[in-house]
């Protein structure tokens, strides 16, 4: 009688939430990897035997994602298609014991700093010598990458500290290494992602060193893009405008998410910010480079948000007239400063109230586009997509931001960079020809 002979162990990471969960699983893999263990992302061909779900905790709509893909899992294991699922990430983090009682059937839940514990469970080394070594997940000439873990800001409608807890630097040197590493994995754009990248260095050399790190990075043979998210407006350190004027490496853009503009509900939210300082700052900022990109975020229906302040955040849009603009809908979320206020709106008014911020917001959108048409923009190739090229010009983020479409009938390939002059606008993406 034939011995039955087993197969390899192939493990499958599923990456919920934001980029910084996407790095982690990258790390993971990178980790998996260097133990000779067979892992993918986001595997479509279903062959593998072992799921990690990383998981996100962020707002209630990202919590249900998280359970419904765990118990996807889970079921996937009951009729024997899985051998095993393990579940990670910040849900896992903040709701480990709950979790453990409701769905048994996972093989064993891991917190957001328990990367060596669930390598040992996979029977993996944790390799302290893999400073930044990743399998990326995203197309190969960009990647995320995290300058910090944690957030030391005490926002009343975040469970992002209880999650990531207090704010954490990565050496310059570590990050130098990381970049160069990158690159000679062919990615041409690095996107600094953190909870708060203006906070970088506090803790470890006691002073903001964002600019020292920039200019570093920008020295990085291979790099063409250094793009900047996630940066905190209150004391926001201006020298690092100053660096993005200087190095031509960084992209005149900047992710600040704002969350409002009326002063009652930056107050209620802790922001430690009032309106006239957000509108001196993003004026300072547009004085440095006028032809900056100002990106945003902000929450609808937030506790005790009246119309009162909903017009007066219109307002403010109208008088910024930032270039991008994402929005959530307010998550009352246990433990957080904001959740012995009461949450009076109903889901339906809050979703109301951010689709008209959202097409508040699309006009000014639109007619800044518009005003796109004729200009001649460097385009970085980013994918071909029904025939087309899609791209995205140093003011355009990875997902969030516009695409540009390429019309031309030669072959182009991601990563490329290409000259395109922009005959047509649209709401959220553009159109031109390549040069």
């Amino acid at each position: 009688m034939k011995s039955r002979t087993r197969k390899k162990d192939k493990i499958n990471i599923i990456t919920l939430g934001c980029s910084k969960n996407m790095v982690d699983s990258e790390l993971l893999s990178g980790q998996l990897h260097a133990n000779h263990m067979d892992v993918v992302h986001e595997n479509t061909r279903l062959d593998h035997n072992i799921v990690i779900v990383n998981t996100c905790g962020f707002i209630d709509k990202a919590k249900e994602e998280s359970i419904n893909t765990i118990l996807d899992q889970v079921e996937l294991k009951k009729k024997g298609k899985l051998d095993k699922v393990y579940v990670t990430g910040c849900l896992s983090e903040r709701y480990k014991n709950n979790l453990e009682a409701e769905i048994p059937e996972v093989d064993a839940f891991f917190g957001t700093m328990e990367l060596p514990a669930l390598l040992a469970t996979l029977n993996a080394d944790y390799k302290t010598e893999l400073v930044g070594e990743r399998l990326l997940s995203t197309p190969s000439h960009y990647a995320y990458m995290k300058i910090s873990e944690g957030c030391n800001r005490t926002c009343s409608f975040c469970a992002i500290p209880l999650m990531r807890g207090q704010h954490r630097s990565k050496p310059i040197e570590e990050l130098v290494t990381e970049a160069k590493r990158l690159v000679q994995s062919g990615v041409k754009e690095i996107m600094l992602i953190a909870q708060e990248l203006t906070y970088y260095g506090l803790d470890l050399y006691k002073e903001r060193r964002l600019p020292d790190l920039l200019r570093q990075l920008a020295r990085v043979e291979g790099i063409e893009w250094i793009r900047l998210h996630y940066a905190y407006p209150s004391k926001f350190p201006i020298d690092i405008i100053d660096v993005m004027k200087e190095e031509p490496k960084i992209c005149n853009y900047l992710d600040m998410p704002l969350q409002h503009a009326s002063d009652r509900m930056l107050n209620a939210m802790k922001r430690q910010i009032t309106q006239q300082q957000m509108r001196d700052l993003i004026a300072d900022i547009r004085n440095r480079i006028p032809s900056i990109c100002l990106r945003t975020t902000l929450i609808a229906g937030f506790p005790g948000e009246t119309r009162e302040d909903v017009e007066e955040l219109k307002q403010f849009l109208s008088d910024m007239q930032f270039d991008r603009v994402g929005i959530f809908t307010y998550s009352h979320e246990e433990d957080t400063g904001a959740y012995a206020l009461e949450d009076t709106l109903s889901a339906e008014e809050k979703e109301s109230r951010a689709q008209e911020i959202i097409e508040f917001q699309q006009e000014i959108s639109y007619e800044k586009n518009q005003r796109r048409v004729g200009e001649v923009l460097n385009v970085i190739v980013d994918k071909k997509e029904a025939g087309r090229y899609i791209g995205r010009t140093e003011f355009d983020s990875v997902e969030v931001d516009n695409e540009v479409i390429i019309r031309t009938t030669r072959t182009l390939h991601p990563g490329d960079f290409v000259q395109v002059r922009i005959t047509t606008a649209y709401d959220y993406d553009l159109e031109g020809e390549l040069l």
